[in-house]
């Protein structure tokens, strides 16, 4: 016999389940059977475990638990190795805060070694949770063998990567303007600068600033001082300013005016462009209320080309400092085309230091860079590495350049730099100014764009050939992949690979003092060659690799060493003249970590050489992460490929979005809007969170997440199914039903049964379609739709008789077979995203008719789709016939007629179709309507009129409006049969000619009385409401039976003691034996006859006696009988 169930519980469900997969290794199988010639490649983005996972972890893992069960199901082998990125930032800071020391500590209070095993211990410390998450969410990855990015076959790998890009002579160091976070304490790339929310609006002061031109008279003849004036977003860079920018494109005007804070009479140099955006509206009414009142604010007095101005001499702003190696070009004028009239003033301050394209402006135009000597040491910046100002600049000294940086509530720099040069009348004007600015990715700080000594990758002598391998790529959703990604790559700057941290793969390359020898290793058994000669040279006294074997890939060989900083620093190699080689400080950008991982995950190039150049394992099928890895791991994955291998590295890729709140806020504890994964899970199991997560949008929209959506679907959707069920071995095992007859043939079965399984196979085309295309939430939605709609509000509502009836005949075996095979398939279909529920329904289906040798659903075949029964026809029918029932119904309740109360007539006009394309017999019984009508032409049966759709007209002819609607409002029938036939309607309208289409114009039909309208695209209906007596008394006659039916079933309550419950118009008969779910009109009624003027006696059909006789004790049985046949009196 099926299984029977009191109740739906999907928590339990899933419990049990993860039970019977591991019990059963249900997993290991699904993969193992596989052929491995027929692989399906994906990989796992490796999350960092120093951190709980959240909600939107559920989404990221459900995206690619969804696929990877698909195309097992499809027959594939699909080995999914989970990882973990151990590396970097967040595991850094966190030992940081933990042990309460700060990066300069390291190496002074705490050993690099002692930190770095900190960091070790440290990043594995949530691994239990998220192998939880992994599990009670039932996502299918293999966490009994992970690769980590800490192993040293794992870096081994790494180094293998970067030596084959630096034999390319791709890896170069440079000193350049490169982000760097102070608060981190490294340079960051310009993939990291672009993760998702690191550029965010702030408010800083701005100053309109003046710079003292030397030698005025020869440019202007005025005895007045002159002033290029130049707008800053951060006044604190003035102190490093050694040029101004202008475009010798641009016009240039000289204005005398007064300083707004000195009242000094003054000419300003600007754009002439620029002229407005100066003397604003503020300013120029300060000027004008000030001492000097001359009339206006100020007066051009020259126009100059900007040609003439490079060259000019200016006096230094901030007298502090001077570069300690300088040119004869330092404090002058140069011509720069980035300098535009957009913004600003048309004069730019360069401060070469602290920015990327005044770096490059003055290096063309030999400016120098404000370095300056601290003691005997080489020249730095004049902000040191923690954001502050050095010694030597006075009163500004040991400041920090951005609040931000300091731990204690400290004034801005920029308000004091601002006054102090108010009060030398060098500003003309100040004011807090909005704009977005970067931010650290990691510690939410600002960074600074600062000069550092870096290593990198030129990624742009690839950019061609990554555009292009980018194309290939199947982008879900495709803007990301024509848009962001692909403007990212047209926009690619050179790879900055080296961070000035510790915990990290060390850069595998060893130079000299001088820079004249360097090299870069790419194995464990090179350096260890490497090493012999050193300590042959003298350069080392013992070989650090001396106990590893090369060849030996074994563990316990790998175990003997490490290859982390602390390690490898102390190891000295020898240069081609015989002197001594150190490496290079630095460790690795940890984005290259974890794009390595295709390869690394399999010690390639040292193991598995196979597994990538045979393409087995390389390029992936398929990726998914958030949209936050878009210029992250989905471009370093891409840029590894193409730069090391000319290949893309995946080949369809999903890009999911966020899960915000249900109001759209980003969740975070600190607002106490955050939702926790395995309260959701524990409490609504995990297939209703997943069904909800991937059916509300699509996953690469944002997800706003509502408790009340993931309780929605366990009772819209997954009850149904149990209730569907339920009803379905309710009666299989009164009957005996197994599936032990043959399948009895298509043409063969009833209408309904043949309508329902064209319906399901054209189920499977679709899903099997979605699926192909990476559409998971069109999968959910069609499968939802079809068993909600379809198959129990329509197939099981209208078959439900031919399970009650006692004759198990051909009829009802079909029946039988018909929901046996809609459910199982519905199984297999929704498996992917309810894993849970649907294997257990399929093996409590399985398990009794053992029609798949198979113990689970996840071990079956995706349905076939070749060779399907399919009859659209009778589709389309059934779903004209429905559409025009649901109008119809909506009419009733719309007037508050119950479906009890007969009607005489339902008149259809039907947009393509005639009486023939509907089934006339099921409107009548679910409308319950004496007659249907069928007409061609609904003019001669109702009024119809044409109304202006405002929301749409509005903007589009605004002013016209009110002309518009009096025209409309005067269209007659001949009008409306024009726009009905052609779909839009030409009109004159103050004369101008509109069109109006179907967009502008709404068809309303006018109820007449005693009928009313109800139309969509494809049917009007027409229901007529007069109440004849006839009709009325045939309603009461039908309540009556009703409430009969009702009183009967309690009668029977006195009998077989059940508790009875009423729920949605059905009742349920609870006895001490069985549970039995019918509708009030279960009993089939043979004749009803009056006795006396006011009751009813009701004779059954035995064939319902039969149903009922199975769940009554023997004791009852006979009282039963007795009541019905006796015809007692109601």
């Amino acid at each position: 016999m099926f299984s029977e169930y009191s109740k739906l519980n999907l928590s339990k469900i899933c419990s049990e389940t993860l039970d019977f997969w591991e019990e059963n290794q249900i997993f290991q199988k699904s993969v193992e059977g596989k052929n491995k010639n027929n692989r399906f490649v994906f990989y796992e983005g490796p999350p960092s475990a120093n951190g709980l996972p959240g909600i939107h972890h559920v989404m990221a893992r459900l995206v690619k638990d969804i696929f990877c069960r698909y195309q097992t199901l499809c027959g594939h082998r699909v080995e999914r190795r989970a990882g973990w990125d151990t590396h970097g930032l967040p595991v850094e800071l966190s030992v940081e805060k933990e042990l309460k020391i700060t990066k300069e500590d390291i190496g002074v209070k705490i050993s690099v070694a002692d930190y770095n095993k900190a960091c070790k211990k440290t990043v594995m410390r949530y691994t239990e949770a998220w192998n939880r998450l992994t599990r009670e969410m039932g996502y299918w990855v293999d966490v009994e063998n992970p690769y980590i990015t800490y192993e040293s076959k794992y870096i081994e790998t790494v180094w293998f990567l970067i030596k084959r890009l630096f034999d390319q002579n791709v890896v170069y160091k440079g000193y350049t303007i490169q982000p760097y976070s102070p608060a981190a304490g490294t340079g960051l790339s310009s993939h990291e600068l672009n993760q998702p929310g690191c550029y965010r609006s702030v408010k800083d002061l701005s100053a309109f600033v003046l710079f003292r031109v030397i030698d005025s008279e020869k440019l202007i003849k005025t005895s007045k001082p002159v002033f290029f004036i130049a707008w800053t977003t951060t006044p604190w860079t003035l102190f490093a300013n050694t040029g101004l920018a202008i475009n010798s494109k641009i016009t240039y005007v000289a204005a005398e005016t007064i300083n707004p804070y000195s009242q000094e009479e003054i000419v300003v140099l600007c754009a002439e462009d620029c002229l407005g955006r100066v003397f604003d509206a503020k300013t120029e009414k300060s000027i004008l209320n000030g001492p000097s009142k001359n009339g206006s604010a100020y007066s051009v007095i020259s126009k100059i080309d900007g040609a003439k101005l490079v060259g000019l001499k200016y006096d230094q702003l901030l007298k502090y400092c001077l570069p300690a190696e300088s040119t004869n070009k330092i404090f002058s004028v140069v011509d720069a085309d980035f300098v535009t009239t957009s913004d600003g003033t048309g004069v730019v301050h360069l401060a070469p230091t602290f920015g990327a394209d005044d770096f490059s402006v003055a290096k063309k135009n030999n400016l120098p860079l404000m370095l300056v000597k601290e003691s005997a040491q080489e020249p730095v910046p004049i902000v040191d590495l923690s954001g502050k100002f050095i010694n030597g600049l006075g009163e500004f000294s040991g400041r920090y350049v951005k609040k931000d940086f300091c731990d204690k509530k400290e004034d801005s720099v920029d308000v004091d730099v601002v006054v102090k040069l108010k009060k030398d009348g060098l500003v003309f004007r100040s004011e807090k100014y909005e704009h977005s600015y970067p931010h650290c990715w990691r510690t939410d700080k600002p960074i600074l764009y600062y000069p550092l000594d870096s290593w990198f990758i030129k990624t742009t002598n690839y950019k061609k050939q990554l555009i292009e391998k980018n194309a290939s790529i199947n982008w879900k959703p495709s803007s990301t992949g024509i848009g962001r990604f692909q403007n990212w790559l047209e926009n690619i700057n050179d790879w900055n690979l080296s961070r000035s941290r510790f915990w990290g793969i060390p850069l595998p390359i060893w130079r000299s003092k001088d820079g004249a020898s360097t090299i870069c290793v790419g194995s464990v058994g090179e350096l260890k060659d490497l090493c012999e000669k050193s300590v042959s040279s003298g350069n080392m006294k013992t070989n650090p690799l001396k106990d590893f074997v090369p060849g030996d890939m074994g563990d316990e060989n790998y175990n003997l060493i490490d290859l982390h900083k602390n390690y490898v620093d102390e190891i000295v190699l020898t240069g081609k003249n015989g002197e001594p080689m150190y490496r290079e400080a630095d460790v690795i950008d940890v984005w290259f970590d974890s794009g390595s991982m295709p390869y690394a995950q399999w010690h390639y190039p040292f193991e598995n050489k196979e597994l990538i150049d045979s393409g087995s394992f390389f390029p992936a099928d398929f990726i998914a992460e958030g949209v936050d890895q878009t210029r992250g791991w989905f471009f370093t994955l891409h840029a590894i490929a193409v730069m090391c291998f000319n290949e893309v590295a995946f080949k369809n890729v999903i890009s999911n979005g966020l899960v915000l709140d249900s109001v759209g806020q980003k969740m975070s504890k600190r607002l106490g809007n955050a939702v926790e994964p395995f309260e959701v899970i524990k409490v609504h199991g995990a297939d209703s969170l997943r069904w909800y997560m991937i059916t509300n949008s699509q996953p690469w929209d944002n997800l706003k997440f509502d408790i009340e959506g993931v309780v929605e679907v366990k009772q819209k959707f997954f009850s149904t199914i149990y209730n569907i069920y339920s009803f379905f071995v309710l009666y299989a095992n009164i009957d005996g039903f197994v599936y032990k007859e043959g399948a009895i043939a298509i043409d063969d079965r009833p209408v309904l049964d043949r309508w329902i399984l064209s319906e399901l196979n054209s189920l499977v085309l679709d899903v099997d379609s979605y699926y192909s295309n990476y559409e998971p939430t069109l999968v959910g939605r069609a499968i939802q739709s079809f068993v909600v709609d379809k198959l129990s509000n329509w197939y099981v509502r209208l078959c439900r008789r031919r399970f009650w009836k006692g004759l198990y005949d051909d009829n009802k075996i079909s029946a039988y077979q018909t929901l046996y095979d809609c459910l199982v398939t519905i199984t297999k279909l929704s498996s992917p995203i309810a894993p849970f529920f649907m294997d257990r329904l399929f093996c409590d289906l399985n398990s009794v008719t053992k029609k798949e040798l198979v113990e689970s659903v996840h071990l079956s075949d995706f349905p076939n789709t070749k060779g399907l029964f399919m009859e659209p026809s009778l589709e389309k029918k059934m779903r004209l016939t429905k559409n025009v029932c649901s109008l119809a119904l909506s009419l009733r309740k719309q007037e508050g007629l119950r479906v009890r109360q007969p009607l005489n007539s339902l008149t259809v006009c039907l947009s393509d179709g005639s009486s023939d394309d509907v089934f006339v017999d099921l409107i009548c019984s679910e409308i319950n309507v004496k007659n249907v009508f069928f007409e061609d032409n609904s003019n001669d049966l109702v009024s119809k009129k044409l109304v202006v759709n405002f929301p749409v007209l509005g903007k589009k002819h605004g002013k016209l409006m009110k002309a518009i609607v009096s025209v409309v409002e005067g269209f007659g029938d001949s009008e409306v049969s024009i726009f009905e036939k052609e779909g839009q309607i030409e009109v004159s309208v103050l004369n101008k000619k509109l069109i109006l289409t179907n967009e502008d114009l709404l068809l309303r039909v006018v109820d007449v009385p005693g009928v009313i309208t109800a139309k969509n695209d494809e049917a009007l209906v027409i229901l007529n409401t007069e109440i004849s007596e006839n009709l009325r008394e045939e309603g009461l006659y039908y309540l009556i039976l009703g409430i009969g039916l009702f009183q009967i079933v309690l009668a029977i309550q006195s009998f077989i003691q059940p508790v009875i419950e009423i729920n949605n118009g059905r009742i349920a008969l609870r006895t001490r034996e069985k549970s039995l779910s019918v509708v009030r009109d279960i009993y089939e009624i043979k004749s009803i006859e009056k006795n006396g003027e006011d009751n009813l006696v009701f004779i059954f059909e035995d064939a319902t006696f039969n149903v009922l006789i199975k769940h009554i004790k023997d004791e009852d049985l006979t009282a039963v009988i007795n009541f019905i046949s006796e015809s007692k009196e109601i």
